[in-house]
């Protein structure tokens, strides 16, 4: 009898165990086939710009403007919630709810703004993986460029077999990415002490560093994302009620929380390593080419290496999502339908223009961050309009509280962009 009681009671715990397996699997595979849209939007925070502002405040800085990194990526994840709400309530992306909402002649002023913008940032990320391919196999710049504008094209054509394919392949570029630095970061062996504490205690140098700082925090927040992100879901929000609405919502919430941080990681990261590396030695970077050059005596081959192929891989993946921004700000503002491949050259085509003009790399990423930093008012502004209106979000309209912290973010983000605008064109003239 006690034998059986034993048999049982075993039989009892391995059917619990069983059961908990099956709904902890069960919820897995639910979180899992929501992963994607923030993915995609998580690269324009890991691309070439990022890389720029990473590197210079890192080499120049030390460790001290890591805050900098977390607490701009804690508004761009509530900037990008907005964002997928807006497009999971109204079932339309950003710019086709500016059509809806805003007379004519701002709608035709929001699309000239963020089709520059679009522009602006494709530019800068195709240099980045024509600068890649150049570090890794010596191509010329120029025909780098011609290399990347095809390999841009290829991915986002992927897009007619499905965009969960893109969201994939865009999560092996992050994980390319994270695997380079991951590596870099083991050699450079840094101070994780000095690293926690300024991650978590904010502190300004001096004039150069707010700049290195406003600088960052442009290369983090990013204006045609905004709009690419209330696109994406939509995906995934096809004939929805309520219920499932708000079960979106959620599902993509995880989704924000999981890419954005992992973003944020990859950028720490590559503060932490020029810390560790540049920072330590004295070593002054003007340059990514400086940067790459810099890591080899330093580090050893297998460093600069692994710091191409990251460049590369955020380029590609960058430029074939600034291209995917482009295609949704095109024809949503004014209600013009374009053919998608018109599209795609219009963002590709003065990107790879830029390259053959010879534009100095670091002046183009200079000028692409004030462009960027000059629209993003004309992203963030409309948005928290919309979502703030009963008439267009019905159950998902925000809260008060959450106007107010969006207005705040907001206010608080243009004027530092205001800086950097001030304080690049002063330098300029």
């Amino acid at each position: 009898m006690k034998g059986a009681d034993s048999v049982s009671l075993t039989d009892f715990v391995e059917d619990n165990e069983k059961v908990i397996s099956n709904i902890l699997i069960k919820k897995i595979k639910n979180v899992m086939k929501y992963l994607g849209p923030a993915f995609i939007v998580s690269v324009a925070y890991i691309d070439p710009g990022n890389f720029a502002t990473n590197i210079t405040g890192g080499a120049a800085f030390n460790y001290s403007l890591i805050w900098v990194i977390l607490w701009s990526n804690i508004m761009a994840i509530f900037l990008q919630y907005l964002s997928a709400k807006l497009g999971i309530a109204t079932g339309k992306n950003l710019s086709e709810m500016c059509g809806l909402v805003f007379s004519k002649k701002i709608n035709i002023l929001l699309w000239i703004i963020s089709e520059l913008a679009a522009i602006a940032t494709t530019m800068a990320e195709f240099l980045g993986g024509a600068l890649g391919i150049y570090l890794l196999f010596k191509i010329p710049l120029t025909i780098a460029g011609i290399i990347t504008g095809v390999v841009t094209f290829c991915i986002t054509y992927l897009q007619k077999f499905g965009q969960r394919i893109i969201e994939i392949l865009i999560e092996v570029l992050i994980g390319i990415v994270c695997a380079a630095y991951a590596f870099e970061m083991f050699l450079a062996k840094p101070d994780w002490l000095e690293v926690g504490l300024h991650t978590l205690v904010p502190s300004i140098a001096n004039g150069d560093a707010l700049l290195i700082a406003v600088g960052m925090l442009g290369a983090t927040v990013m204006p045609h994302v905004i709009f690419l992100h209330s696109q994406l879901v939509q995906n995934r929000n096809y004939k929805l009620n309520l219920n499932q609405k708000k079960h979106h919502l959620r599902m993509e919430k995880i989704d924000i929380v999981i890419a954005m941080n992992i973003a944020f990681i990859v950028n720490a990261a590559m503060v932490i390593v020029s810390a560790a590396v540049f920072f330590k030695e004295g070593i002054i970077v003007n340059s990514i080419e400086d940067a790459h050059r810099s890591l080899e005596p330093l580090l050893g081959s297998f460093s600069s290496m692994a710091f191409a192929v990251a460049l590369l891989s955020s380029g590609f993946s960058s430029s074939a999502v600034g291209t995917m921004a482009g295609e949704t700000v095109m024809d949503g503002f004014i209600n013009i339908k374009f053919s998608i491949y018109l599209k795609r050259l219009v963002t590709i085509i003065p990107s790879v223009a830029l390259i053959f003009m010879g534009v100095n790399p670091m002046k183009a990423l200079i000028m692409s961050q004030v462009i960027l930093s000059f629209a993003l008012p004309f992203a963030i502004i409309p948005m928290l309009l919309i979502t703030s209106r009963k008439e267009y979000m019905g159950d998902f309209v925000n809260k008060l509280t959450t106007t107010v912290v969006g207005w705040a973010i907001s206010l608080f983000i243009i004027s530092l962009n205001a800086v950097l605008l001030y304080t690049t064109f002063k330098t300029i003239m």
